[in-house]
C-alpha cells in the first residue's frame, strides 16, 4: 500500500543513525547518545524499524486526541465561572480555587490556555530584572522574623484603605501574625507584638525597616515615641526588655521575605476576602486565622535545624505594661504630674514628703489608659 508518510526533523534524523545501527556502522550506545535517549530506547527502535519500517519511527500519538483534552463544553463552563467570580485570579490562584470552591480539577497550565482564549489572562513580557544575592535563611523558626506594615485597599471599594502588619519567620516562611489596623502606629505594632508571644513565645530577633516606630531617625529626643534614658524607641525598648534584638535592614531587599510576603497578600489575600465577602477591619482579623494556616500549609518550608527558638514568657512579666508606651516622670513638692496636656494629682495614705521629687513611670496602654508605677506599685490619681 503507497501512501506519503510525513515525519518530523527529528523523527527523519533517527532514520539516518538506526540504518548506521543495522548496518553496523554505528554501535547502539552511540546511536543513543547522539538522539538523547537510553541503549533500551534505540533497541526498541531498531527492533520497531526492523518490522514496520519508517512508519515504526512515527509518535504513535500523532492524529490521536490527546487523553488528557477537556471537551468544548466544560471547557466553556470553566471559562464562564473564571469570568464570573475568578476574572483577575492568576491561572495558578484561579485553579486553586476551582479545585476548592467548584470541585473542577484542572492544571494550571491548561487553564491558563483557556483564559488567554478568553482573553482573561496574557502573556506577560520578560523584562530584565536587577538581581540581588539572597540572604541565607535562619536555621532555626523563631530566630528571626521579619516585620512590616503595608498600607492597600485591602477591602478593594468595599471599604477603607488601611495597613496590615505581617509577621512572617525567616527560617521557615511560615506567617506569624496578620494584624489590620487603620493605621502603623507604635501601639498597633504593640498589639501585633502581644498576640504573636502568647500563640508563639518570644523570638530572638525582628528585622524591620528604618520607619520612626523601630528606630530614632531624627537628633532631638523629646518625642513623646522615644524612650529618653535609653535612645530607644517606645517599642525598641518594649521588646528589649523582652531580650527580643531588634535589627533595621539598610535597603526593602534585604528584608525581601516580608516584601514579597506582602505583594503574595496584595493578590491572594484581597481575592480571598472577596470571595468571603469581608469589608471591615474586625471581620478582616477574623478571617486572616484562618487564612495563616491555608497559606502556611502551601507555601512553608522545613527548617534547617528542627529545635524551636522561641522562648517562653516568663510568668513574672506582664506584657500589657512591658508592650505598651512608658514615660519617666518627676513627681512636684505637690505630688502631681504632667503628661499629655494633664495634671494628674497621686492620691495616698503615706506621707507625702517621701514621694517629693521621686521618679514615677506613666503608662499608656493602647486604649489611651494612664497607670502610674511608683517602685512597682500602681499608684491612685485623680
Amino acid at each position: 500500500m503507497k501512501g506519503q508518510i510525513t515525519m518530523s526533523i527529528k523523527e527523519a534524523e533517527r532514520i539516518l543513525i538506526i540504518e548506521k545501527i543495522i548496518n553496523g556502522e554505528k554501535k547502539q550506545k552511540h546511536g543513543a547518545k547522539d538522539l538523547g535517549i537510553s541503549t533500551r530506547q534505540i533497541r526498541r527502535m531498531v527492533k520497531r524499524y526492523k518490522r514496520e519500517g519508517v512508519k515504526g519511527l512515527i509518535h504513535k500519538s500523532r492524529g490521536k486526541l490527546s487523553n488528557n483534552r477537556i471537551d468544548e463544553i466544560k471547557e466553556r463552563k470553566i471559562l464562564e465561572i473564571v469570568n464570573e467570580k475568578y476574572y483577575d485570579f492568576g491561572p495558578t490562584f484561579a485553579s486553586e480555587k476551582l479545585l476548592e470552591n467548584e470541585q473542577i480539577k484542572i492544571s494550571k497550565e491548561k487553564l491558563r490556555q483557556i483564559m488567554i482564549k478568553g482573553n482573561l489572562w496574557f502573556s506577560k513580557q520578560e523584562k530584565a530584572v536587577k538581581v540581588y544575592q539572597m540572604r541565607e535563611r535562619r536555621a532555626r523558626e523563631g530566630e528571626l522574623v521579619q516585620i512590616d506594615g503595608s498600607y492597600h485597599l485591602w477591602f478593594e471599594d468595599r471599604g477603607e484603605k488601611c495597613c496590615l502588619i505581617v509577621f512572617i519567620d525567616d527560617a521557615t516562611g511560615k506567617l506569624k501574625e496578620l494584624y489590620f489596623c487603620r493605621t502603623e502606629t507604635t501601639n498597633n505594632y504593640f498589639e501585633a507584638m502581644k498576640s504573636y508571644i502568647k500563640k508563639y513565645g518570644i523570638p530572638l530577633a525582628l528585622y524591620s525597616d528604618k520607619h520612626s516606630i523601630f528606630k530614632i531617625n531624627r537628633k532631638e529626643l523629646n518625642s513623646k515615641e522615644i524612650d529618653e534614658t535609653k535612645g530607644l524607641t517606645q517599642f525598641g525598648r518594649g521588646v528589649k526588655e523582652l531580650g527580643i534584638e531588634l535589627i533595621n535592614a539598610k535597603t526593602p531587599q534585604a528584608k525581601g521575605r516580608v516584601e514579597r510576603a506582602n505583594r503574595t497578600l496584595q493578590d491572594r489575600l484581597i481575592k480571598e476576602m472577596r470571595l468571603a465577602g469581608i469589608s471591615t477591619i474586625e471581620e478582616a482579623n477574623k478571617f486572616a486565622k484562618v487564612f495563616i494556616i491555608k497559606h502556611n500549609e502551601k507555601f512553608a518550608v522545613m527548617p534547617k535545624v528542627m529545635d524551636n527558638a522561641h522562648k517562653k514568657l516568663d510568668d513574672n512579666i506582664d506584657l500589657d505594661i512591658t508592650l505598651c508606651k512608658q514615660k519617666k516622670k518627676e513627681i512636684s513638692k505637690n505630688l502631681t504630674i504632667q503628661y499629655g496636656c494633664k495634671i494628674y494629682q497621686i492620691q495616698t495614705k503615706k506621707p507625702g514628703y517621701t514621694m517629693r521629687k521621686q521618679k514615677v513611670i506613666v503608662i499608656e496602654n493602647n486604649f489611651g489608659e494612664i497607670e502610674i508605677i511608683y517602685k512597682g506599685d500602681k499608684l491612685n490619681y485623680k
